[in-house]
């Protein structure tokens, strides 16, 4: 175990631990969407973490950092909270804002981060982008609305490690897309409908139908 301090707090963790798990398990909250704890290989694809650590001239995500004993962290100065207000409102110029119709509206960890960081879903400081994709609604148990997803790598995990692997990337660029293995039918791919991907899901580009 090491000891290091957060926000003025000192707390214990794991050597090599994660700052954000040690973080959260001492009660101190990190903005995070793409997190999820197991993972061998942090995505750090959302870029919400970040937070500042004396001696360092940069930021880190706090997902990816090992705690080290002595280690100071800030996660609340005012230019981490600039840079994840920043990379929040980038993440809704392309999330369609659609609440009231949304399977996830109650539950869903967007909504419950822009309550956090006082950010209206609906303000618009960068010019919305619009993306059509196609809803696969043809499983059963699972809906797919690649339009709603924000690219986290949570479902493409959770799916490998109950050895399906009915999900992955497709296209690069603003292009890019969760999907399946040659963009087939949710419902033709092996999926096996135990929602543990709608589980996972921080928003609503996948949803248990139940």
């Amino acid at each position: 175990m090491v000891r290091l301090t957060i926000d003025g707090k000192e707390v214990q963790a794991r050597q090599g631990e994660k700052v954000l798990w040690a973080a959260l398990d001492n009660g101190i909250y990190i903005p995070h969407l793409c997190a999820i704890r197991g993972a061998e290989e942090p995505h750090a694809g959302c870029r919400l973490c970040f937070v500042e650590i004396e001696g360092r001239d940069g930021l880190v995500t706090a997902c990816t950092e090992p705690a080290v004993g002595g280690m100071v962290v800030h996660t609340s100065t005012e230019r981490v909270k600039r840079i994840v207000a920043t990379v929040f409102e980038l993440l809704l110029a392309s999330h369609p804002v659609d609440c009231a119709h949304c399977l996830r509206s109650g539950g869903c960890e967007l909504q419950r981060l822009a309550r956090f960081l006082g950010i209206k879903l609906k303000s618009r400081r960068f010019r919305q982008l619009v993306r059509e994709f196609p809803i696969d609604d043809s499983h059963p148990a699972i809906l797919l609305d690649p339009n709603k997803c924000i690219l986290c790598h949570r479902c493409i995990w959770t799916c490998r490690q109950r050895g399906i692997g009915a999900l992955g990337y497709i296209n690069r660029g603003f292009e890019r897309r969760i999907g399946t293995f040659g963009d087939m039918p949710l419902a033709e791919v092996g999926c096996e409908g135990c929602e543990a991907c709608a589980q996972v899901c921080p928003v609503g580009a996948l949803a248990a139908k139940r």
